[in-house]
Formats: C-alpha cells, structure tokens, sequence
C-alpha cells in the first residue's frame, strides 16, 4: 500500500491513523463546542471500528464511553432551551 517514511500501511492502519487525527484535531477547533463534540466523537467511532478489527478491547470499551458521553452532550446542546 502506501509507503510513507520505509513504513507500510495496510488499511486497517489507515482507519487507526485517520482516528487519532480526526481525536487530535478535535482539540485544535477552537470554541465551537458542537463542532468539537462532533468531530471528536467521529473519531471514537472510528476508533472502535479500528478496535474491533483489531480485536483491542480496551480501545473499543474507551470510545464507547466516549462516544456515549458526546451523544449524550450533543443530545443536551440540541434540546437546550434557555
């Protein structure tokens, strides 16, 4: 597949790989909290996928949660009447 710095990647890495960007670059969006929720749990999802074929079951239980906790904070964002 590709080569990047003599390493190969197959695509199961390249799920892995686009997870942790999509994570890192949560914390990089700035104060739009909805588009942070979003993107972050984007990557947990990803995560999981990557987990499951994997077989990583504490990766997979972490962005469980951490999916859960995001779905759960967006539900309340959408539904905030002030």
């Amino acid at each position: 597949m590709a080569q990047i710095l003599n390493m190969e990647f197959n695509p199961i890495d390249i799920i892995g790989y686009l997870a942790m960007a999509l994570v890192a670059s949560s914390f990089m969006i700035g104060n739009n909290f909805m588009r942070i929720r979003w993107v972050n749990m984007i990557g947990a999802i990803f995560f999981i996928v990557y987990g499951i074929l994997i077989e990583s079951y504490p990766l997979i239980i972490t962005n469980v949660v951490i999916t859960i906790v995001q779905i759960y904070n967006l539900y309340k964002m959408y539904n905030y009447k002030s």
